[in-house]
């Protein structure tokens, strides 16, 4: 980080991306199963790379779930990713 202004001294970024999560990690506790905890760390997944995206969370989320329901194939699946363009397309509709 001395020869590259680019980089962070810390990783307090990082860290302030997970602590909703880690201040939270008792209720993991309460994923009944191991498919609600995927579950569970699946929409947290989503939600924190919405935000690393600029993209406001439930703004990215409601067309999504919208949309994967009609899902047939991964591209399909890829298409809902943050990052596509076509996202923008879907929150018209």
């Amino acid at each position: 980080y001395c020869q590259d202004g680019k980089l962070h001294i810390s990783n307090v970024l990082a860290e302030n991306a997970i602590r909703p999560f880690a201040v939270g990690r008792k209720n993991g506790l309460f994923a009944d199963t191991p498919r609600g905890a995927k579950a569970s760390a699946t929409v947290y997944n989503l939600i924190e790379t919405a935000k690393a995206n600029g993209i406001e969370p439930f703004a990215y989320l409601n067309p999504v779930l919208q949309h994967i329901g009609n899902a047939k194939m991964v591209e399909d699946v890829e298409a809902l990713l943050p990052w596509n363009t076509s996202l923008n397309k879907m929150q018209e509709d």
